[in-house]
């Protein structure tokens, strides 16, 4: 199979400004830019990084761009409103924050990480407007998109500072052009606009013949909006933002109708293991087999593989309370105390006073009540008797749920 073929097949192609898309088959360079609006990427991020790393992969010379400089305006690209300003040290933050993502993602391939604020620091304003403000039409640039949408009725307005953001990144890609051969830009669709701005004015300044290629945004099903930065239950790549365990919550939690459209997106795995995992999938989806292979391959490598060992097995213990006794590996026990709710009880202690020092229940009254409707387990083990036993901790510690709810469980350790 062919680049050009794989991509497709994968779901890596939307809008290209090239006819034919075995124009990717020959090995060029090409850039994708991440905007710096918060210290971390997203799973949102993470897909056209995927896209970079299967160009990369096939030989592309690779140019990845942090906008320390574009970051500091705020990217009007699939927002309905303006972004407040950053203080360039929240910037300057921000940006080393994703640099250091950056080279993890890439960490086995070769590419040349570049800050745009590099070469607009020393830019005059009249210097820019004749070299490039002057090789845009203000009729086109207003009917792009999320301009028109912004300026028309019930808009909610664009300032001149975002407005230019579109002059900005088109002059990342002349220079980049210039001094990096840079001759592709890739992205998601709601960059396709701002992508629009570098191809003609490389044209009309160099008179070259450059091209752009946008992914389709990955939608959140249960919100119909992006995995973006600034969206409720954002899943970010820091960990200390969406912990390793969190993180591979997600993937392992994906909708049946989803698993291979995200295993195509998100993983390296081929064409072939992707069918026959599916295959194995449909045969008995309650093992869920395309999930736990989707969740190991993308925590591994956002993660490592010592964080994905570990992240796996406090997602079994908490699914399976019963195998607490087996949490005893180095950072096991330690991040099971951070995904969940924790106390201690004495080893004969009140499941009462437990419930309420966890927080699964709001009062004693309300405990004894939960332990009276058979609503509590023990290591996955239903009770309605009043005080813990000794045989309930394993290794010194338990498990105790309410109702059937994942998130209702707290770790007790013996006092």
């Amino acid at each position: 199979m062919t680049l050009s073929e794989s991509l497709g097949w994968r779901g890596f192609i939307k809008d290209k400004t090239f006819d034919d898309t075995d124009w990717l088959d020959e090995p060029r360079t090409f850039y994708l830019g991440s905007d710096c609006s918060s210290d971390s990427l997203t799973i949102g991020n993470l897909a056209v990084y995927m896209l970079a790393r299967h160009l990369a992969d096939a030989g592309w010379k690779t140019v990845l761009l942090v906008g320390g400089a574009t970051s500091l305006i705020g990217d009007p690209g699939g927002k309905d409103a303006e972004r407040p300003l950053k203080t360039t040290e929240e910037i300057a933050h921000n940006v080393a924050g994703v640099e250091a993502q950056v080279r993890k993602l890439f960490a086995h391939n070769q590419f040349e990480l570049v800050n745009n604020h590099d070469w607009f620091k020393d830019i005059g304003y009249l210097e820019f407007l004749r070299e490039v403000g002057k090789h845009f039409s203000m009729t086109e640039l207003t009917q792009r998109d999320f301009i028109a949408t912004r300026m028309g009725e019930g808009g909610g307005g664009i300032s001149y500072a975002e407005f230019s953001y579109n002059l900005i990144q088109g002059y990342d890609y002349y220079w980049l052009f210039k001094n990096k051969g840079v001759v592709l830009q890739i992205g998601a669709s709601d960059q396709w606009g701002n992508m629009l701005s570098g191809v003609p004015l490389i044209r009309k300044k160099a008179g070259a013949e450059v091209h752009a290629l946008c992914m389709p945004l990955v939608i959140d099903q249960k919100t119909g909006k992006k995995f973006g930065k600034s969206e409720a239950g954002a899943v970010w790549l820091d960990p200390s933002k969406t912990t390793p365990t969190q993180f591979y919550q997600f993937w392992i939690n994906v909708e049946d109708n989803r698993v291979e459209d995200f295993l195509k997106l998100y993983t390296l795995l081929s064409k072939e293991n992707i069918e026959k995992l599916m295959q194995q999938h449909r045969e008995e989806p309650k093992l869920r087999l395309a999930q736990e292979h989707l969740a190991m391959a993308v925590t591994q490598l956002v993660h490592g593989d010592l964080q994905t060992s570990t992240a796996r097995e406090v997602t079994e213990v908490i699914k399976n309370p019963q195998a607490i006794a087996l949490a005893d590996r180095p950072g096991v026990l330690e991040s099971l105390r951070k995904e969940i709710a924790s106390a201690s009880s004495p080893p004969d202690g009140k499941i009462a006073d437990a419930l309420t020092a966890a927080n699964l229940a709001e009062s004693k009254t309300e405990a004894r009540r939960l332990l009276a409707d058979g609503a509590i387990t023990i290591n996955g083990t239903r009770v309605i008797r009043e005080r813990f036993e000794p045989g309930d901790f394993q290794g010194g510690r338990l498990l105790i749920r309410k109702g059937k709810i994942l998130k209702n469980t707290a770790l007790i350790e013996s006092a």
